[in-house]
């Protein structure tokens, strides 16, 4: 029994139910949200117990997460990743102060090992020992990763425009990899039936309320590494509404046993080709699917799988959505890396992307403090990487090639 968790509770109708490892959707349909009893939690940790804590992974929080207390950590080292200040690119978009959290630093690369080790975690407490999911890349990369270093088998389903680089991790970690010539929808729609066929613990996001909770470590590290001091602004690039859901409930989870003494303002951050939520924040709409004309494969879903947590995360945290062109998330991929020497995917500078435009349009200055989060490693897609960067110089073996080519190209060599 999980003493720090009173329930898991629908955000649509409200109806709750025991917090049970397998707990999945209301039979409403809504997604369910874990309820935390604050007042046990404020009994039994403090900033100064965690400051001495050893253990600088995710687990470092276990009384703010939904884990019995017998259950080990996961294997690989999830969390701890470096939140960066960058003065100098905070000046050069007019922000007061501007922070990067790479958490492309992570074992597989991406944000994504939160959600997969609270998985494997889960997973393991239900007495489970395959695990399966639906994803663009980084979540199924993340659980193949995390479920062989726990000794668990994986079932993946990933759509064909998956970057090889993310299937080929897959295939390194042993998952039995799926490759559906179809959309996410469709893929995720056919993981599902397999998932219900076979038994498998099922890791998507639609179905399983913990993932938000391991998502939410990065906004508790965020917060931790500012000294508890809470940002303005925390932007996040935006999917399926996984991550931005998380982003949030970390936050209230802090403000409710007053670690932080203000809530952040979020910042959705989706691409215009694919920005089913944001349109729905912008149009005061019901959201309504979109097709996934976006580079940003990782945050190419037409049809999220988490609305519900995500439209409340943007609303209750007063937050503002903007959408970026695909040459824009480029330009953020080759400006963090120039300036930061940061190395992010598309997806993963989506969020840079966003607070840069929101900077041109007056709406941030310097008055601001910013966090923004690169959510997965520059190396998961190389072939956009080169082409946000440029190719390189090509020249015979001699110095007159070199200087005609530096030439060409309005290289100054001084």
């Amino acid at each position: 029994m999980l003493k720090n968790v009173k329930c898991a509770k629908c955000v649509k109708c409200g109806k709750e139910y025991p917090a049970t490892p397998d707990v999945t959707t209301c039979e409403c349909g809504g997604i369910l949200d874990i309820v935390y009893d604050y007042d046990y939690i404020k009994s039994r940790l403090t900033k100064e117990k965690l400051a001495a804590r050893k253990d600088l992974t995710m687990w470092r929080y276990r009384e703010l997460l939904p884990i019995e207390e017998e259950t080990e950590n996961t294997p690989l080292r999830v969390g701890n990743t470096p939140l960066y200040e960058e003065p100098r690119l905070a000046e050069m978009l007019g922000l007061g102060h501007l922070y990067v959290k790479d958490d492309g630093l992570n074992p597989t690369s991406s944000l994504k090992d939160r959600a997969s080790a609270m998985a494997v975690a889960k997973a393991k407490e239900a007495g489970k020992d395959i695990i399966a999911c639906s994803s663009t890349g980084n979540a199924a990369s993340s659980l193949a990763g995390n479920a062989a270093a726990a000794g668990m088998k994986t079932y993946i389903f990933v759509p064909s425009r998956a970057p090889k680089g993310k299937v080929a991790q897959l295939l390194t970690f042993g998952a039995t990899v799926v490759s559906v010539q179809g959309n996410y929808e469709e893929t995720f729609e056919l993981s599902s039936k397999a998932i219900d066929r076979w038994g498998w613990y099922n890791r998507n996001a639609a179905v399983n309320p913990y993932l938000s909770e391991g998502k939410k470590t990065v906004s508790l590290e965020i917060c931790e590494q500012l000294q508890w001091k809470a940002p303005d602004y925390i932007a996040v690039a935006v999917g399926d509404g996984c991550t931005i859901g998380g982003v949030w409930k970390g936050l209230k989870d802090l403000y409710a046993i007053g670690f932080i003494d203000k809530l952040p303002r979020l910042i959705s951050c989706q691409a215009e080709g694919c920005c089913p939520l944001n349109r729905a924040i912008e149009e005061k709409a019901p959201w309504h699917p979109m097709e996934e004309n976006t580079l940003a494969d990782s945050i190419a879903v037409g049809v999220p799988r988490n609305p519900d947590k995500a439209l409340q995360a943007i609303e209750e945290s007063h937050g503002l959505v903007v959408n970026v062109s695909d040459a824009e998330i480029m330009a953020a991929q080759k400006l963090l890396g120039s300036v930061c020497g940061l190395f992010g995917e598309p997806a993963g500078v989506t969020g840079t992307a966003g607070v840069k435009k929101l900077c041109e349009m007056g709406v941030l200055g310097k008055d601001d403090t910013v966090v923004t989060m690169i959510s997965g490693n520059g190396l998961k897609d190389v072939e956009n990487a080169i082409k946000a960067a440029g190719a390189p110089i090509s020249c015979p073996n001699d110095m007159e090639s070199l200087l005609k080519a530096f030439a060409a190209n309005n290289v100054d060599a001084k």
